[in-house]
Order: C-alpha cells, then sequence, then structure tokens
C-alpha cells in the first residue's frame, strides 16, 4: 500500500543522508527528498511553502510561534548545531580586545535574526552585558548583495540598524575602516587570504566554547524540522513517525564512529577528537527531542524576545508538537 506522499526539503548532512538515499524509510510515508543548502530552501520555505517537511532556522521559527503567525508546526529533531564564539570576527586597530568592546561599535551581519545571529547576540549579552542595542548594525552581503530578512523585521527603536545599499558590502566596509566587527557564519575571504586588519574575537574559540558549554549546558540548536500547519492537521500521526526516522537516519550516521577498527585504519586522529567531544558533551552528544536540548531551546526562546525579535517568550513546549 502506498504511504502518505510528503515532499521533504534539507541538507545533505551525514545524519540525513539514509533519508536522501532510501536506506531509511518513515512508516506509512512515501518521501521525494530535494537537497537544498539552508541559505536556498529557507526562503523557499519560508516564502512560498513549498515543501510539506522542511530544515528550518530555529529563530525564524521561533519568531514566527512568539508572533502567533507561523504557518508551521515542528518536531524536536535538532539538524544543525554549532557553537558561534568562533564567526565573531573584528578590525584591527578597532579598539576591541574584548567582548566589552563591542559596545559602541559598528558591525556587519548577513541576516539580524537568523538563529546564528540570534546566537551571538544572545551569549553577549548573557556572558559580557553587551546587548544588541549596544551597537550599530549594518546588514548585507559579505561580497555579494544584500539578502532580505529571512521574515520580516519590527525591531525596537532602540536598534541602530542599516541594509547595505547597490554596490556596498561588509568585508569591503571592514577593509576600508566602516565597520569594527563582523559576525559571520561564513569565513570572511579577507580572513582566508590571510588579511592582517582581520582576526577572530576569540581566538583560542574551541577553548571558549567548552567551558561556555559546561557552565550553561547550552549547545546552540541551529536548525530544526518544520511542517506544514495544514498537513499536520489532516495527518497528526505524521510527526511521530518522522522523528522515528531522522532519529534513525541520525543513528546510522553515528555508527561508524563507535566503530575503532575502522577508525584507526582511515583516521587515527578523529579516535582522540571523539573521545574529546564525550568527555564534554556525553556520547549522547547529537541528541534529539526536548528534554536534552532544553537549555539550548530555552536560551533561544528568550534571546529572541530580549532582541525585539518576538513580541513575547514562548515556552519550549510551544515550538514542538508531540513525538511519542
Amino acid at each position: 500500500m502506498a504511504g502518505l506522499k510528503l515532499k521533504l526539503a534539507c541538507n545533505d548532512y551525514d545524519r540525513t543522508r539514509a533519508l536522501i538515499d532510501g536506506r531509511v524509510k518513515p512508516a506509512g510515508i512515501d518521501l521525494d527528498v530535494t537537497v537544498l543548502k539552508p541559505r536556498e530552501l529557507f526562503p523557499r520555505m519560508l516564502d512560498d511553502r513549498e515543501f510539506d517537511v522542511s530544515e528550518l532556522s530555529l529563530g525564524s521559527y521561533a519568531s514566527l510561534v512568539a508572533r502567533g503567525t507561523s504557518p508551521f508546526v515542528a518536531i524536536p529533531v535538532t539538524l544543525s548545531k554549532l557553537f558561534r564564539h568562533d564567526a565573531i570576527y573584528v578590525r584591527k586597530g578597532a579598539g576591541i580586545e574584548r567582548p566589552q568592546d563591542l559596545k559602541g561599535k559598528r558591525v556587519g551581519t548577513t541576516q539580524f535574526g537568523a538563529t546564528a545571529a540570534v546566537t551571538i547576540k544572545g551569549l553577549l549579552s548573557d556572558e559580557f552585558g553587551v546587548a544588541a542595542s549596544d551597537m550599530k548594525w549594518f546588514v548585507g552581503g559579505l561580497n555579494t548583495p544584500t539578502e532580505k530578512p529571512l521574515i520580516p523585521l519590527n525591531l525596537p527603536k532602540d536598534v541602530s540598524l542599516e541594509f547595505l545599499g547597490p554596490g556596498r558590502t561588509l568585508e569591503a566596509m571592514l577593509a576600508a575602516g566602516e565597520l569594527d566587527a563582523l559576525f559571520s557564519i561564513l569565513i570572511p575571504q579577507m580572513f582566508l587570504d590571510g588579511s592582517p586588519i582581520i582576526a577572530r574575537l576569540f581566538q583560542d574559540f574551541k577553548t571558549v566554547e567548552q567551558d561556555y558549554f559546561r557552565r550553561t549546558r547550552i549547545f546552540p540548536v541551529m536548525h530544526i524540522v518544520a511542517i506544514k500547519q495544514k498537513v499536520y492537521r489532516e495527518n497528526p500521526w505524521i510527526a511521530k513517525n518522522l522523528f522515528r526516522a531522522f532519529c534513525e537516519a541520525r543513528d546510522i550516521a553515528l555508527e561508524p564512529l563507535y566503530d575503532t577498527d575502522a577508525l584507526i585504519d582511515a583516521l587515527p586522529w578523529l579516535i582522540d577528537h571523539i573521545e574529546e567531544n564525550w568527555r564534554v558533551f556525553g556520547k549522547d552528544f547529537w541528541a534529539y527531542d526536548v528534554e536534552p536540548n532544553r537549555p539550548a531551546f530555552d536560551a533561544l526562546c528568550r534571546w529572541v524576545n530580549e532582541q525585539g525579535l518576538a513580541p513575547r517568550r514562548v515556552t519550549v513546549e510551544e515550538l514542538f508538537v508531540p513525538v511519542e
């Protein structure tokens, strides 16, 4: 018997590959999978509702839930988790030696409301007392035209934000001394080229991130999995079956990490890296579901509200439909 046909869009991660190639099939569902990078996928889902099920920006989704305008529900599948301390770049000579020095500075970013930017602003506020309103914001492309916000912005009046016009880019502004810092999930080309005028704020970011996790238990979640409201209302059973399938695909990806014979033959250095992750995060470091990720979910709900992206602080329970 044919299953319910659903269009799924996600990136090609190791943890989604078994769904993409068909090794894992959610019970009762026939998936038509489209592989897209998040930068292309998110606008197509947020603007056009192009897919039935999709990887989605957690920051955008939480903001829509808080506004009462979300056309989606979500399941607690944490497809992307990343610390963002390494994404803060500063211009040498701008007088930024420590995070507190960002107050009053001109900061460029590609998306003010994207989860990565929300996370950076949140950790700066929580850890160092630097609020979003303490900086002057410039939004544009690193070396490409400015992208429109993933969802409409309605920011507090104390937040100064300017969208770059045609011909202006963030890296060019930094090089010209018109910006003091960049918050960028993509490594700036001038950094890759070894430019002497740009550096990471946290040069030993790995140590800083590990300390942050030990103290806060926050392993920041970037992307979750969203389902169109209409599709879910008509077929509420799909949430559980999709969740189980994503978990199975993740487990297939994780299994080789425990095969030490294979690791010794292939990449001996990887064993130390994996064991370090276990020591810091525990062996279930890529857990799905709500409870293992509650500190990260709760922080994100608070941050979108504090930063003026959401009119209220939603609860973690409001974000997700039942999957058990």
